[in-house]
C-alpha cells in the first residue's frame, strides 16, 4: 500500500511559492540561513537548496517551518507571502491525504467512532490516514470517498453505528441546502447533518437533524476543516416495510387530491 498527499485546487509554482515564502519569512524574522537551520533543526544546506528551489522539503518538515512562522500549512504553500499578505479565509484550498492499492485505486478510509477525534488533528497526515482502515468499492471510480462511523440518531432513520460514505467537496461553494453531508469542524467534530444553508466562511452554517427532536444550531464557517457529501450508507439495520395505510391518511390524501382538482378548475 502507498500514500498520495493531494494538493486540492492545482497550485502553480509548487516550489516556487514555498522556497520564496521561506526566504522571505526567515529574513523577515532577522535569521541567517545557518540560525533558522538550527531553530528548525536540519542542516543550513538543506536551507539553501530549499531557497534555491534544488530540493522539495517533506511534508512532516513543512509542517514545523509552517509552525515555526505561526503560519497554517495551507497558506505556507499555497500563498506567496510578502509585505502585502494577509491570511486568507478558509474554504479554497486545502491538503488531502489519501491512501492508494497496488493498482494504484484510491482506497475509501474508513474513520471509525473510536477515531473520529483523532481525525481532527490527523485528517491532513498521510501517516495517520495509512492506519485507518480501508476498502474499496468498484462504483465510486470517480471522486475521493471517505467512510464515517455515525453515532446518535439524530439522523434517523439511520441509527447509530450507519457507516456514510462521502464525496471529498474540493469546492465549499458547490455544498447545496437541504442535501446531508459529513462535517469536520473544530468545535463540533464529525458530524453527519442536513445543511440549512450554502456555504460561506464568514458567516454561520446552519445544519439541520432529519430527528424532528433536535433543534437546528450553526457553526462557524471558519471552524469547518472538511466537508464530504454523502453518496451511500452501509448498515446492518435492513429498511423496514412501508406502513399500512390507515383510513386517516387515506382520507387526508383524497382531501388533497379534491384540492388539486378544485386549483385546477379554478384556473381552467
Amino acid at each position: 500500500m502507498s500514500i498520495k498527499l493531494l494538493i486540492n485546487l492545482a497550485i502553480p509554482n509548487f516550489m516556487s511559492i514555498i522556497s520564496s515564502n521561506i526566504k522571505f519569512l526567515r529574513k523577515k524574522k532577522g535569521l541567517t540561513q545557518q540560525q533558522f537551520a538550527d531553530q528548525v533543526g536540519i542542516k543550513r544546506s538543506l536551507v539553501g537548496a530549499y531557497e534555491e528551489e534544488r530540493a522539495e522539503p517533506k511534508y512532516e518538515l513543512l509542517k514545523t517551518i509552517a509552525s515555526f512562522f505561526e503560519i497554517s500549512i495551507d497558506d505556507f504553500i499555497k500563498e506567496t507571502i510578502n509585505e502585502k499578505w494577509a491570511p486568507a479565509p478558509k474554504g479554497n484550498l486545502r491538503i488531502l491525504s489519501i491512501s492508494v492499492d497496488k493498482d494504484d485505486n484510491e482506497n475509501i478510509e474508513l474513520v471509525p467512532l473510536k477515531a473520529s477525534a483523532g481525525y481532527l488533528n490527523g485528517y491532513a497526515d498521510p501517516e495517520y490516514v495509512a492506519q485507518l482502515p480501508k476498502f474499496y468499492l468498484p462504483m465510486f471510480k470517480q471522486g475521493t470517498y471517505r467512510a464515517f462511523e455515525i453515532k446518535g440518531d439524530s439522523m434517523l432513520p439511520l441509527v447509530s453505528g450507519t457507516i456514510i460514505i462521502g464525496e471529498y467537496m474540493e469546492n465549499w461553494g458547490d455544498v447545496k441546502s437541504g442535501e446531508t453531508y459529513v462535517i469536520i469542524s473544530k468545535s463540533e467534530g464529525v458530524v453527519y447533518k442536513r445543511m440549512g444553508s450554502k456555504f460561506r466562511a464568514d458567516k454561520k452554517l446552519k445544519l439541520i437533524s432529519d430527528n424532528p427532536v433536535y433543534e437546528p444550531y450553526e457553526i462557524s464557517g471558519e471552524d469547518v476543516l472538511e466537508i464530504w457529501k454523502a453518496k451511500a450508507y452501509i448498515s446492518t439495520q435492513m429498511p423496514l416495510p412501508a406502513p399500512e395505510p390507515t383510513m386517516e391518511s387515506l382520507t387526508s390524501m383524497m382531501a388533497q387530491m379534491q384540492r388539486s382538482i378544485s386549483n385546477l378548475q379554478q384556473k381552467n
